[in-house]
């Protein structure tokens, strides 16, 4: 009988980062979880020990202080660090966008002073996109930074911001063109926390992720040097475009860590009622509930494995990474809520893993696009091309 690893052929290096990620979620992640989802806290010693094990920055190239492995390598340890806790994961995936955009659109200055100080966790950084009006559509937004004599003026707010509490700088989406096509005036700036202008919000109190810590952010006749402006002048939107594909293939791969979490628990829960010879080991609704789950896991894995296949030999993966979060992050929700079921009012208490992971598996339907436009992307796709190739 073939092995995963003869089924799914990996590299040496794919192999020896998925090991090293598994590792590192069951000796540093899986014993904090439980305090860090109570305490809603961030973690300084997990983040500096994940950029000392190369998991900060994983497709970023090593003379900038990453891990210089591709998409594959990035999926398989976003899943095994989901698997310990989906907020650490969600962090180490904020810190490989954000690196993705300052390696894609920096200044050799810009890379020295953020990209490596990032990767090796000198720096915390957030990625603010989201307004009050302007959330899935961020042709709504509203942020303006008006060219000054000395850089740009920036006037605005963002909400629900990734690491806004504690972020040292945000990559900051704004308006920087008042007139024109509403798509082509917005360009992408680099916000350090300490100037003058720059403000926070409270914490957020999250359903789940709660060690993944979100707030508003302000900015009040913020000014910035000219040097802050990321890209291009009125291509922001277009450059966001380069991490829209590995930011979901991304949260595919953390929902997938927590659906098989939600497996390994339920196992764990009908083994001992086997054992403790209680009829509800034995019954065909739990037999089916572990098998649709392993189901829909492989074909989750089986998806993301494909999508990031496709971008790392530079192919067009957009619909295929969509397909891979709808699919991993509806899956995530749908075994959450039976593994929770399975296990009744046990399930339901804070003592239990399956609690939080219910809690944890909510937001993937949400963020990096919701469920609906996933769906938008993939049936536009489709329509453009007639059939699926």
């Amino acid at each position: 009988m073939a092995s995963e690893v003869e089924f799914w052929p990996m590299s040496d290096r794919q192999r020896e980062l998925r090991q090293k990620a598994r590792e590192f979620a069951l000796k540093e992640i899986r014993p904090a979880a439980k305090a860090l989802d109570e305490t809603s806290s961030f973690s300084e010693d997990i983040y500096q020990k994940l950029a000392e094990q190369g998991l900060l920055g994983i497709t970023i190239p090593e003379e900038w202080g990453g891990s210089g492995a591709d998409t594959q390598s990035y999926a398989l340890a976003m899943e095994e660090l989901s698997y310990g806790y989906a907020s650490i994961a969600d962090l180490c995936g904020l810190v490989e966008l954000v690196a993705t955009l300052l390696l894609e659109l920096g200044t050799e200055k810009q890379k020295q002073r953020y990209l490596t100080p990032l990767v090796r966790a000198d720096l915390k950084c957030s990625f603010a996109l989201t307004e009050s009006e302007a959330g899935s559509d961020l042709a709504s937004l509203s942020s303006l930074a008006v060219k000054s004599p000395n850089g740009y003026l920036l006037n605005g707010s963002k909400t629900f911001i990734h690491n806004g509490p504690v972020c040292d700088f945000a990559l900051v989406l704004a308006r920087s063109q008042e007139k024109g096509d509403k798509h082509r005036s917005m360009s992408i700036f680099i916000v350090d926390s300490d100037l003058p202008g720059f403000s926070r919000g409270k914490k957020e109190n999250k359903l789940g992720q709660r060690a993944s810590q979100l707030s508003s952010l302000f900015f009040n006749d913020c000014l910035l040097p000219e040097d802050a402006l990321l890209g291009n002048d009125g291509e922001g939107f277009k450059n966001m475009m380069i991490v829209l594909e590995k930011g979901r293939i991304c949260i595919a791969a953390l929902s997938l860590g927590i659906a098989r979490a939600a497996l390994e628990e339920s196992l764990k829960f009908t083994a001992n009622q086997l054992k403790e010879e209680k009829p509800g080991g034995n019954s065909q609704t739990t037999q089916w509930m572990l098998a649709d789950m392993a189901t829909d896991i492989f074909a989750a894995r089986s998806m993301i494995r494909h999508a990031a296949a496709l971008k790392d030999g530079g192919i067009p993966a957009a619909m295929y990474a969509s397909m891979a979060k709808l699919f991993a992050s509806e899956i995530a929700v749908k075994h959450t809520t039976a593994a929770v079921e399975l296990q009744g009012i046990h399930g339901y208490s804070k003592d239990s893993i399956v609690e939080r992971l219910y809690r944890d598996a909510k937001v993937t339907q949400i963020y990096e696009g919701t469920s609906e436009v996933q769906r938008i992307i993939i049936a536009r796709n489709l329509l453009r091309k007639g059939l699926m190739p």
